[in-house]
């Protein structure tokens, strides 16, 4: 059964079939309200969440389906001790498909090894979050036309940051792509992230303290919050959550042509006064989040043989 537990799940090409698939949804959305008639998705949410619930909730009645599930563990059977393995296998005779969000890396994939139906990761911990990078690319996509010859800041908590980790992978994969890694000591990229992807695939990259130095070479510029909820110490939290706020003064030597994306929620580390800058495009993403799960559900529902 497929499931979509990783960005690497998915090639090059199947990237490009769910952009040209969530683009048609975006332009026929008529011809997609029934597709999902008589399936159900259901959302498995053990850690807390707004945007990727509720999106992939709209994605699945947006396509005609319906949805069941939960948003917090305390109100499910882990409560009670329950294994995820048993709660996949569970859940597996309720719904055609799954969406999870858990805060152990790896639990995601336990739960596809036990599900009979397809699973999809919502995030699991600091590991890895796809279909916010499926948001990302639609986005990037629209504003730049593509991901060749692109130069990406990353920029706040590159190590506990799964959406950071996700995207670098996708990224790594199209032609002359260069990060600029912008973070504390404390924060930088795993080392598993740095050797296992740029090194390895020969990626360019630096890696500075200084996001003012490193902006006017910025074509997209991918700002992360420092997440109270990875830290084991409030004092590091707090010494560390200012690191980086993004004003309309720091971007005076940017380019007019950047992109400023945010996977959100954003706490202050990007200052509203940027929302009416042209170059904002972290509310589209969440739009675009939407359409690239509709293009899942459906790609994996397709695979399954369910529609």
């Amino acid at each position: 059964m497929r499931s979509v537990i990783d960005i690497l799940d998915l090639t090059v090409e199947e990237l490009e079939e769910l952009i040209s698939t969530a683009l048609d949804i975006i332009e026929n959305p008529s011809k997609y309200a029934h597709i999902c008639e008589g399936k159900k998705l259901a959302t498995l949410f053990f850690e807390p969440s707004t945007r990727t619930r509720l999106s992939f909730e709209a994605a699945m009645y947006e396509l005609g389906g319906n949805v069941l599930g939960f948003s917090e563990s305390n109100s499910s059977s882990a409560a009670k001790g329950e294994s995820i393995a048993d709660t996949a296998k569970t859940v597996s005779c309720y719904a055609d498909i799954i969406a999870m969000r858990h805060p152990k890396e790896g639990a995601a994939l336990v739960a596809a090894n036990n599900a009979t139906v397809p699973v999809i990761n919502a995030g699991d911990g600091g590991h890895c979050h796809p279909t916010q990078t499926l948001a990302d690319l639609l986005t990037i996509y629209r504003e730049k036309g593509g991901f060749d010859n692109l130069t990406v800041g990353l920029c706040g908590d590159l190590k506990f940051g799964r959406t950071v980790h996700s995207l670098i992978n996708a990224l790594s994969r199209y032609k002359n792509i260069n990060f600029v890694l912008i973070s504390p000591e404390e924060l930088k990229l795993p080392s598993y992230v740095k050797k296992g992807i740029l090194v390895k695939n020969n990626i360019p990259y630096e890696q500075t303290t200084d996001l003012e130095t490193a902006m006017p070479k910025l074509d997209i510029l991918y700002m992360t919050r420092v997440q109270r909820e990875r830290f084991f110490n409030e004092e590091d939290y707090l010494r560390l959550k200012d690191s980086y706020i993004l004003t309309p003064d720091k971007l005076k030597n940017a380019k007019e042509s950047l992109s400023i994306l945010h996977p959100l929620p954003r706490v202050n580390e990007i200052s509203v006064a940027i929302d009416k800058d042209k170059r904002a495009c972290y509310f589209k993403q969440v739009l675009n989040g939407k359409y690239m799960r509709m293009a899942l559900i459906l790609k994996l529902l397709k695979e399954a043989g369910t529609i």
